[in-house]
């Protein structure tokens, strides 16, 4: 029987490259806590902030972003359109969140003191406000996500129980997570000679929350992508395209904000001449805003998913190159000291991306994460409670009006 079991087992190049990946990601680790960040970083005291600050903690909590954003949607605006969405959107979120605690946790030259903000407190730092926020938005978050694994262990009467405290918690997220988005964009103050004009500004915190919500919403249509092509289940076009048409606003929000920031400081004089640091500067406006901007603007360009998923890459890449630049790009312009992360640091973020999609993978094919569940779980308690739940139509995007390539 076993050996029946681990020949049905075919694992495809993705499959065994994310292995070998989390294999080498443990074997580093082995090296980091034993030898130091200096045996697997490029990391220096003129430049202690690299990749794993600013990919796996400044990206991953702002690609998280969609979890407050579609669960404020469903319980506070009371849009249940939106409910089918939400469940991978909060399993995203957390996911996010967790992979930050871990990087973190690489990061730290002390880890096994990230426990001190809890008992020692600092409140003028924003470091202390920002690890209060994740601390706390984490655990709102997997208090969110705990239906799901009640629904899986027909723990009716905890659902019950949750669930009339499930727009306070929601409140809550959206508060934590608005704090420290921006708060993210607050680190980067305390450096005005460090960084080059066309990132440094004051107005980084309202920008870093800003792009954290296209973000967050593009890593929803993304994700909402990649699990239609992974696990077949039909797309949500007609919900996508109307989250897409708020990204157009958000995205219009920040780049009028950004512009109007460059203009004020006459920071676009330094665009010219032209060079590494102004061609990160363009990528990240042009092909990260200003083009997916007026993609999805166009009605017909949203009536496709693969179009949908590809625009909304852009704003998730463009968002990527934001931050990078703020936390590599502009401190290398400034300073003058150079930073290429070593091999280890791009493995290590690598490797903790593969854990992420694996768990995801596995939460979605042994947990009701996909809207079925959602529905379970409402007649579950309505028949606890003897009364019925109305079935709405599936929202699955196949009507002739949409194109479904």
């Amino acid at each position: 029987m076993l050996r029946q079991r681990l020949a049905a087992i075919r694992l495809g190049f993705w499959s065994v490259t994310s292995i070998v990946m989390i294999a080498v990601l443990a074997g580093i680790a082995y090296l980091r806590f034993t030898r130091g960040l200096g045996a697997v970083t490029n990391l220096s005291d003129s430049f202690p902030w690299g990749l794993w600050i600013g990919f796996d903690i400044l990206c991953g909590v702002g690609l998280a972003a969609g979890g407050f954003a579609v669960t404020a949607t469903v319980h506070i605006l009371h849009l249940r359109d939106f409910k089918p969405i939400m469940r991978p959107t909060v399993l995203t979120a957390f996911l996010g969140y967790i992979m930050v605690v871990c990087g973190l946790i690489f990061d730290l030259g002390k880890p096994w003191n990230i426990w001190h903000p809890i008992i020692m407190w600092n409140p003028h730092s924003v470091m202390f406000e920002v690890g209060w926020c994740v601390m706390l938005y984490t655990t709102v978050l997997s208090l969110e996500f705990a239906p799901v694994l009640l629904e899986r262990f027909k723990l009716d009467w905890l659902l019950k129980l949750l669930k009339p405290v499930t727009p306070v918690l929601v409140i809550v997220g959206v508060i934590l997570s608005t704090l420290h988005q921006s708060s993210l964009g607050s680190l980067f103050l305390i450096l005005p000679e460090k960084m080059h004009p066309l990132w440094y500004t004051p107005m980084l915190p309202v920008l870093f929350f800003a792009s954290a919500l296209a973000a967050g919403i593009g890593m929803t249509v993304v994700e909402s992508w990649f699990s239609r092509r992974a696990f077949g289940k039909p797309i949500e076009t007609d919900l996508l395209s109307r989250l897409s048409r708020v990204s157009v606003l958000l995205l219009a929000l920040y780049l009028a904000l950004r512009l109007r920031d460059l203009v004020a400081r006459d920071a676009l004089a330094t665009i010219f001449p032209l060079s590494s640091v102004t061609v990160m500067f363009l990528a990240e406006i042009l092909l990260g805003a200003v083009v997916p901007m007026v993609l999805l603007a166009i009605p017909r360009f949203r009536r496709s998913p693969r179009r949908l998923a590809v625009a909304q890459g852009m704003v998730v890449l463009g968002f990527i190159f934001h931050r990078l630049n703020v936390s590599v790009t502009a401190v290398e312009a400034a300073t003058g000291h150079a930073y290429l992360p070593s091999v280890m640091e791009f493995l290590v973020s690598a490797g903790l991306v593969a854990i992420g999609i694996w768990v995801f993978v596995l939460a979605c094919r042994y947990l009701p994460i996909f809207p079925e569940g959602a529905l379970a779980e409402e007649e579950r308690i309505a028949h606890a409670a003897g009364t019925a739940v109305a079935r709405p139509a599936p929202l699955t995007g196949s009507a002739p009006a949409f194109d479904r390539t």
